[in-house]
């Protein structure tokens, strides 16, 4: 008798647990054939609101820790997406058809994604001297400003690269203390949920990141109104750019999103900088007498 294969079933990692929908709805996704592959959560804005409060959760405690150590572990975790590369290639080409060119492809955004994680990890204990400041001033105390980290970050992938994309945007937030909660692309979002399950058995603490998949319509209004959610950064259409900008307005958050519409080069080395860390910092100066 025919052994029959075991089908996957794909669940979001929220809060350090793999959980599905809190609606129990999903939607499903073909490989090449046109066959079924897999069926993913569909999230809702409870799922969303259940993700933030994780989020908030795990803050303190991550952003208390050395800026070293949260390097090491944005350093581990690209060792462990190079370990698997094969296999979250084959995520990536889920539903496209199997081909070397496709192949060539989907390895070539793995490691790009594995050299950005390690270029914002370089970046964990030297961004603080670079942003902040030792501030001049002609009176008998010092002037200092350094950075803190915002809180919860609301991230939006864009469709394609879905893994460069996801990670591109993850990366400068969580590694100056902030906490993720980011959607999916839409279209692909597979590779999130794999590295979902990377992230679990990585030494990034529960919480931290948490991934949503499901449909942008249904989800980025509470994203742009959650009052928690600090600041929102990823790529949008017009649509949900107004409404984004709009609901962000109210809740008084920080918006830095890209337009669906242009053709941005996720490869490219404008694509990772020391301006995306600071995008997800605040400021805080501090006057000190001298001798005091």
């Amino acid at each position: 008798m025919p052994r029959l294969p075991i089908t996957k079933t794909p669940k979001v990692y929220v809060g350090g647990a793999f959980i599905r929908s809190e609606s129990s709805r999903v939607f499903s996704i073909k490989d090449a054939a046109g066959n079924f592959f897999a069926n993913i959560p569909q999230c809702t804005r409870k799922d969303l609101r259940n993700a933030v409060e994780a989020a908030a959760k795990a803050g303190p405690g991550w952003a208390k820790r050395t800026a070293y150590n949260r390097g090491q572990i944005l350093y581990r975790l690209g060792e462990m997406l190079e370990a698997r590369a094969a296999e979250m290639a084959g995520a990536i080409n889920v539903g496209s058809k199997p081909s070397a060119r496709a192949r060539a492809s989907a390895l070539r955004e793995v490691n790009a994604t594995v050299d950005r994680l390690i270029y914002y990890a370089g970046w964990a204990d030297k961004y603080e001297q670079v942003l902040g400041n030792v501030n001049p001033v002609a009176a008998p105390y010092f002037n200092f400003t350094v950075t803190e980290p915002m809180g919860v970050v609301g991230i939006l992938a864009p469709d394609a690269p879905a893994l460069l994309g996801l990670v591109s945007l993850v990366a400068p937030a969580i590694v100056s203390g902030n906490t993720v909660v980011a959607l999916a692309a839409e279209t692909s979002p597979y590779p999130a949920i794999l590295l979902g399950e990377m992230l679990a058995t990585s030494d990034l603490p529960g919480g931290v990141v948490n991934l949503l998949t499901g449909f942008r319509k249904e989800i980025v209004p509470t994203f742009a109104t959650h009052t928690h959610l600090r600041a929102i950064a990823g790529v949008a259409g017009a649509d949900d750019r107004k409404t984004l900008k709009t609901g962000a307005a109210a809740s008084v958050k920080r918006t830095r999103l890209m337009k669906a519409e242009d053709r941005i080069d996720w490869y490219a080395g404008t694509a990772e900088s020391l301006e995306a860390i600071r995008d997800t910092l605040e400021f805080k100066t501090t006057w000190h007498p001298i001798g005091a």
